[in-house]
């Protein structure tokens, strides 16, 4: 894993130390330190936690920082990201304010390269050991940037050893003799660079497939679909697998979302090859009858049961689909109705409960904005942490995502191609 700088380290500390305190206090008072609509209960035997959301963008130095102090309450195993780490287009108001705060200007030719590696200094840093699976978002592939760089930037997390192992063990399941002779003949040749990993991977954790798709180009390459059909393939045939988790940025084609999906794309190919994904995953489950949970995130708010549409049903039981775009980035509207499946202007975390049989129960956890630990505060005009939660909303302020300079070219009038 790349070294950390101090600061980092010094950062979780503090949160690490600050919600510790907080939840001794609740525990020796009687209560528990819990907002939204998630509680912590004890957890039945062989039975464990994971968290994950994604859109980090704007305001995410601030907000995941508290998803990493306040989610250690529920102990969970991992935290993964959905994608949109930081906005790339304009400069994340975050970091602007923070440089502002130590008497500086962040300009568009700063920012940019210090983006990626702010992500991980100070949202990546705060989770502290805790594994941190990062997933690619549309805006990791805005110019300058592209997926080649972020799959050398975050190479490290995207080959750390749980995905590592799992694809020397999916190459070894794979291979054929003569492949496999023809790649130890490779390997005595002059060594060479190894190929950067994939920004598409999956792991098997506790007998749940983890995947993640990268659809951050809005659309499945043939090349991934086919790598999808081996996964499904293997967990078919595993015992030992009891249910998948998806992950992508983007959700399927036809979701209550659909108007900021890839159902509305307008790369070729686009909305096809997410109904590809989509039937390939249901097809799983129809003759497996094991669960499948589809995560995505893309549009800034939460909302679940996002397959149940008319579209949908046509095809059978709609898969269960959650939206959990609620990292930092400036919300959205909701397209429904708000309720307690689906909320607005809120930041947060989705919490999997996983059972023994591999079943899981998602509950959204909220964050706000007694949740930010002091010691982000402290890089922060108090100001910018308060309009974070107030504003940075296109409810409540329309303008509020337009307070920075925009660093990324007009888009191309070129079509976007499959990728």
């Amino acid at each position: 894993m790349a070294r950390r700088s101090l600061s980092s380290i010094l950062l979780f500390g503090l949160v690490l130390a600050a919600s510790l305190t907080a939840w001794a206090q609740d525990v020796s008072s009687g209560q528990f330190r819990v907002r939204g609509n998630a509680a912590v209960r004890a957890l039945p035997e062989g039975s464990w936690r994971f968290i994950a959301s994604g859109d980090s963008r704007n305001c995410g130095d601030i907000v995941m920082p508290a998803i990493a102090a306040q989610s250690v309450q529920f102990s969970p195993s991992f935290y993964w990201h959905l994608g949109d780490l930081r906005a790339i287009s304009k400069i994340d108001e975050d970091m602007a304010f923070a440089a502002a705060n130590d008497g500086n200007f962040l300009s568009c030719s700063l920012y940019l390269p210090r983006a990626w590696p702010d992500f991980i200094d100070h949202q990546i840093a705060a989770f502290g050991n805790l594994p941190f699976y990062v997933g690619i978002g549309n805006h990791e592939t805005i110019p300058p940037k592209d997926k080649i760089q972020f799959r050398r930037q975050f190479a490290a997390w995207l080959d750390q050893p749980a995905l590592h192992d799992q694809r020397v063990k999916d190459e070894a399941a794979q291979s054929s003799p003569a492949a496999k002779e023809k790649k130890a003949k490779k390997n005595t040749d002059e060594p060479s660079e190894p190929p950067l990993p994939q920004a598409y991977y999956h792991w098997v954790q506790r007998g749940v497939d983890f995947i993640y798709l990268d659809n951050a180009s809005d659309c499945f390459p043939e090349s991934q679909l086919t790598w999808l059909d081996g996964v499904l393939q293997r967990d078919t045939n595993d015992k030992d697998v009891k249910s998948i988790v998806v992950g992508m940025h983007e959700a399927l084609p036809d979701s209550v979302g659909n108007h900021h999906s890839m159902g509305d794309s307008k790369v070729s190919g686009a909305r096809e090859s997410g109904q590809k994904a989509y039937d390939k995953l249901l097809a799983f489950h129809t003759q497996t009858t094991k669960p499948v949970y589809v995560l995505s995130s893309h549009s800034h708010y939460y909302l679940e049961n996002i397959f149940d549409t008319p579209e949908l049903q046509k095809k059978g039981e709609p898969l269960p689909g959650w939206i959990v775009g609620t990292g930092g980035a400036e919300r959205y509207a909701l397209p429904v109705p708000p309720s307690d499946t689906a909320k607005k202007d809120v930041y947060g975390y989705l919490i999997g409960t996983v059972a023994a049989d591999g079943t899981i129960q998602f509950a959204f956890q909220e964050v706000r904005e007694p949740d930010v630990p002091m010691g982000v505060r402290r890089d922060y005009p108090q100001s910018l942490v308060r309009w974070c939660f107030a504003h940075n909303s296109q409810n409540t302020d329309p303008g509020a995502g337009e307070i920075t300079p925009h660093c990324a070219p007009p888009p191309s009038s070129e079509p976007r191609k499959c990728e």
